[in-house]
C-alpha cells in the first residue's frame, strides 16, 4: 500500500491490480483508514485518467452484490440525478419511461442535507413498501414495467466506506472519486442503459457548467468501458426544481405533472430524461421518443402506470387521485416579499437547507423525516411581486419552533430586482 500511495503521489497511473488490491483490502479492513486517506488525497491532488477511473469503479462495483436484470432483456433503463433541491423527477420519469416501453428496475437512496431522497418521498405515500424480496421485486417489474426500492445494504459497500472517509478528509470534491462513487452503484444495479441528470448551479454539487461537463464526460466513459449505454443531461439547479420542496409536497407536485399540469421546467426536464431513456434502451430517435413521452403525459398513460406501480408496492393509490390525503403540515408560515419588483433569483442551496430546518431533510443520518414538512414556492423567478405579499409558505408539523429563523433564511434566499431576469433553460445540454 505504501508503494501504491507513492506512485499516485508522484502522478503515475495506477495499475488495475493495484486499484483492486486497495479496494478489496479497504473493504475487508486489511488496509487502515490512514493509508486509505493518504491515497484518496493523492488522487484528489493528482487525478486519475479515464482508464484508472473505470478500473476504480469496477473494483468498487464488484465489492458487493450485483443485481442481475438479464431476465428482463435489453430494455432495462435507469436514471440517476447528482442531487438537487426539489428534484422529484424519478416519481415522474420512472412511470413515464415505463409507459414508453422501458423496463425500470430501480434502486434509490435516502436524502442527507438539502438534497432530498427518492425513498423518503415514496414513503410519504401511505403503505408504500421500499423494501421488497428479490422475488417480489422481479414480479412487480414484470407486472408493471417498473419498481423502485431502497438500495441494498451490500450494494457497492466499498463506496459506502470510502464516502464516509472522504467526507472527513476533504476529498469529496475529486471528480474521479465522485464519478466512481456514482457509477459503481449504477453499474451494480444492473440496467443496460443509464441516463445521468447532472445538476449545475447554486443548489448542485457542480457549481459551474465546466465542472459538470467534466463529471458527465467521465461518467459516460466509465459506463461505456463497462459495456453500458450512457447519456448525460446537464440541467439547471440555480433555483429549486418545481414549486415544492419536501416529501409529501413533492409527491403531490409529481402527481400534478403526470396528470397533465404542473411547472413547465419540471415537465420539460422529466420528458427529456424519459425520452433519453427510451432512446437509449429502445433505439428510438430522440424526436420520436420525446413526442411519445409528451403523448403519454397528455393521454393519462403515464399516470396510469404510476397507479399500477404504487399499488403493486403496497401504496394507497387513493392518494394519487386525492393528493389532499397525503400528510399535511399542522403549522404554516408565510414568507413575505420585502419590496416591490421582480423575483430575480432564489438560492437553491439556501432553500434546501431551510427545508432541513423544518424537518423535510436530515442534518445527520439519524434524523427522523417529517413527511409533511417543506416549502411551497408561491412565486417563481421572473414573477412580479409586491412588498408584503407571500413569496413562499413554510410548512412543518414537528419543528414549529424553527419557523421564525427559517422564514428569515428563506427571505434572505430571495433576490428582488427592478427588472425580470433573462430566462434560463432547464436543459443546458445533452452529452453522449
Amino acid at each position: 500500500m505504501y508503494d501504491i500511495i507513492t506512485r499516485k503521489k508522484q502522478g503515475q497511473a495506477l495499475l488495475r491490480e493495484e486499484i483492486e488490491y486497495f479496494i478489496s483490502g479497504y473493504t475487508d479492513s486489511r488496509i487502515p483508514d490512514y493509508q486509505a486517506s493518504a491515497l484518496l488525497m493523492a488522487i484528489c491532488l493528482r487525478g486519475m485518467d479515464d482508464r484508472e477511473a473505470a478500473d476504480l469503479t469496477g473494483a468498487m462495483m464488484r465489492s458487493g452484490d450485483l443485481v442481475d436484470l438479464s431476465d428482463f432483456g435489453g430494455a432495462t433503463a435507469d436514471k440517476h440525478s447528482t442531487g438537487g433541491v426539489g428534484d422529484k423527477t424519478t416519481l415522474i420519469v420512472a412511470p413515464l419511461a415505463a409507459a414508453l416501453g422501458c423496463t425500470v428496475a430501480k434502486m434509490s437512496g435516502r436524502g442527507l442535507g438539502p438534497t432530498g431522497g427518492t425513498v423518503d418521498k415514496l414513503e410519504a405515500i401511505p403503505g408504500y413498501r421500499t423494501s421488497l424480496s428479490p422475488e417480489e421485486f422481479a414480479d412487480t417489474v414484470r407486472r408493471t414495467g417498473l419498481a423502485v426500492v431502497g438500495q441494498s445494504g451490500n450494494l457497492a459497500p466499498a463506496d459506502k466506506r470510502l464516502y464516509a472517509l472522504r467526507d472527513v478528509t476533504a476529498t469529496v470534491d475529486s471528480i474521479p472519486l465522485i464519478a466512481s462513487s456514482i457509477m459503481s452503484k449504477k453499474l451494480a444495479s444492473g440496467a443496460m442503459s443509464i441516463v445521468l441528470d447532472v445538476k449545475v448551479g447554486s443548489g448542485a454539487f457542480m457549481k459551474t457548467e465546466e465542472e459538470a461537463r467534466r463529471l458527465a464526460g467521465l461518467m459516460i466513459s466509465i459506463g461505456r468501458a463497462h459495456g453500458r449505454r450512457v447519456r448525460a443531461v446537464l440541467s439547471d439547479m440555480d433555483v429549486p426544481l418545481g414549486s415544492a420542496i419536501g416529501n409529501a409536497l413533492e409527491v403531490e407536485e409529481a402527481i400534478t405533472v403526470l396528470r397533465g399540469g404542473g411547472c413547465r421546467a419540471l415537465r420539460t426536464l422529466s420528458v427529456t430524461l424519459a425520452a433519453q431513456m427510451a432512446s437509449l434502451a429502445l433505439g428510438l430517435p430522440e424526436d420520436e421518443a420525446t413526442a411519445r413521452a409528451e403523448a403519454a403525459l397528455a393521454d393519462g398513460t403515464a399516470f396510469q402506470r404510476l397507479c399500477d406501480w404504487i399499488g403493486a408496492q403496497g401504496g394507497d393509490t387513493g392518494v394519487l387521485w386525492h393528493p389532499e390525503r397525503l400528510p399535511r403540515a399542522t403549522h404554516t408560515h408565510p414568507v413575505l416579499a420585502r419590496e416591490d419588483g421582480y423575483l430575480t433569483a432564489v438560492d437553491a442551496d439556501a432553500v434546501g437547507r431551510t427545508s432541513v430546518m423544518l424537518g423535510a431533510g436530515r442534518a445527520v443520518k439519524e434524523d427522523v423525516i417529517d413527511p409533511s414538512a417543506g416549502i411551497r414556492l408561491v412565486r417563481r423567478v421572473g414573477d412580479k411581486v409586491k412588498a408584503g405579499e407571500p413569496i413562499a409558505l413554510l410548512l412543518t408539523s414537528a419543528h414549529r419552533e424553527s419557523l421564525p429563523e427559517a422564514a428569515e433564511r428563506m427571505a434572505n434566499a430571495a433576490t428582488i430586482g427592478a427588472a425580470p431576469p433573462p430566462e434560463r433553460p432547464i436543459v443546458l445540454d445533452i452529452l453522449g
